[in-house]
């Protein structure tokens, strides 16, 4: 598997009701892109704000309704944190793609539809199985060219530090 290096700020949309929004217990039950359902932990991490706001919208793509209706005290939180600087699996460039046996494409496959779990999840056990730390890709929310992190949470690895933790009011809505 080939790696790249990332590290700085990242963000991860969170329901305002977790006690511990960076633990990757959620996933390890319930699955994921990378992380089939009962295997291992994983934190969700988008790179950019963009990339956060995206996520909410595609969560509300079948609804009734949009995220302008949520009420304050149950609309997602957005925690702020720093992650270490690391190589994780490359999922972001052509040759990480191809490496991985994931379309050049990808997130969408060559007919336009995004690549489905069950495709990314024996990835993400081979890269879990092989020590890795986590995996960088195209975010499946946005345009190619956005990224998102899958932070392996081992018991080694740097507990990711809550920086800042912001109310829906205060992230969601571009200023303008």
């Amino acid at each position: 598997m080939r790696r790249i290096r990332r590290d700085g700020r990242y963000y991860r949309v969170a329901d305002p009701d977790w006690r511990d929004p960076l633990d990757g217990g959620f996933s390890r039950r319930h699955g994921g892109r990378w992380t089939a359902p009962g295997t291992f932990p994983v934190v969700y991490l988008n790179r950019d704000l963009i990339t956060s706001r995206a996520y909410v919208r595609r969560k509300f793509e079948e609804q009734p309704f949009g995220p302008e209706l949520l009420r304050e005290d149950r609309a997602p939180v957005l925690v702020v944190t720093d992650i270490p600087a690391t190589d994780y699996v490359d999922a972001v460039t052509d040759a990480g793609r191809r490496d991985l046996g994931l379309p050049v494409s990808y997130p969408r496959d060559r007919a336009g539809h995004v690549v489905p779990w069950t495709v990314c999840q024996p990835i993400g056990r081979r890269a879990w199985d092989d020590g890795e730390l986590g995996i960088a890709c195209r975010s499946a929310a946005v345009p190619a060219g956005v990224e998102e992190l899958a932070y392996f949470t081992r018991p080694a690895a740097a507990r990711l530090p809550v920086i800042q933790r912001l109310a829906f009011a205060e992230w969601f809505w571009p200023a303008g």
